[in-house]
């Protein structure tokens, strides 16, 4: 068996936001693949193999000269990763109706219970962006829904969807690692009727959805928006997340011009995720 060796970064942020916020966005650009946020500012991971002497230079939130930020580095092997989370990984509730937690967490009395193994996914509720995307699925009819969740990372928004009675619904993740732990995570929570599978948009070719959950970043969303509209029902729904504020508008604009409406929006901190009808 293969060890998979990581770096572990440990960013002492003053002010911690909206700081720490960009440094994440940036980070996972750059391929850091899970981020634990604390009171003193963040814990990031990378792959050993893609960290390259030198990467942290092009961070623009580095240059900021509002923006105090320290880091140490150490390496973590991927048998040490269920310790780290362990320590670093509390319950999430969200709308008082779901709680996602880890295993070695007591189980919560709510009406949607999902357990989450991360290991170095990315979706366990704690970012501002899947916390919103969760509470998109709680206030959306999900009964006999066909459903995408696109990026799925953990696979938690699947999860929640097929809880809430979704027909059909498939996980997609590009990453290896977030594909075989989605295939994890949904077996751990009584779903195993998830489809979850490896690839991009590209695996998107004649398939149709009632309801899309697309969670990545700004460039990929601008990029794959008319192949989710293609994708989409009419009447069909596409909840979007993992960008900013200021970014809303270009992202609604493109939205617009493949004839989704926007409706509406969550926003926690500078993050948002906005609603849209086909």
């Amino acid at each position: 068996m293969t060890i998979l060796v990581y770096l572990e970064f440990d960013f002492k942020v003053n002010p911690v936001q909206p700081a720490a916020d960009i440094l994440i966005a940036e980070l996972g650009a750059l391929g850091f693949e899970s981020f634990v946020e604390n009171d003193s500012g963040l814990v990031a991971y990378i792959l050993k193999s893609d960290w390259e002497e030198g990467m942290l230079n092009s961070l623009f939130v580095l240059q900021n000269p509002d923006f105090e930020i320290t880091w140490s580095i150490k390496e973590i092997a991927q048998q040490n990763w269920n310790e780290e989370w362990e320590k670093n990984f509390h319950p999430i509730s969200v709308g008082n109706k779901c709680l996602v937690r880890a295993p070695f967490h007591q189980p919560g009395q709510v009406e949607f219970d999902i357990i989450i193994e991360p290991k170095m996914s990315f979706g366990t509720g704690h970012h501002e962006t899947t916390h919103m995307m969760l509470q998109h699925i709680l206030d959306t009819d999900m009964n006999d829904k066909s459903v995408l969740d696109m990026g799925c990372g953990t696979g938690v928004l699947a999860i929640l969807a097929k809880m809430k009675g979704a027909s059909h619904v498939e996980a997609i993740d590009i990453d290896e690692w977030c594909f075989l732990n989605s295939q994890e995570n949904v077996e751990r929570n009584g779903c195993e009727d998830i489809a979850v599978f490896q690839g991009d948009s590209s695996l998107l070719k004649d398939k149709s959805y009632d309801i899309i959950l697309a969670n990545i970043n700004r460039n990929i969303l601008l990029e794959d928006i008319h192949i989710y509209s293609k994708c989409l029902n009419q009447g069909g729904l596409l909840f979007l997340s993992g960008f900013y504020l200021e970014d809303l508008d270009a992202i609604s604009s493109k939205c617009g011009v493949y004839g989704l409406e926007y409706e509406k929006k969550l926003q926690k901190n500078n993050w948002v995720s906005p609603k849209y009808v086909n």
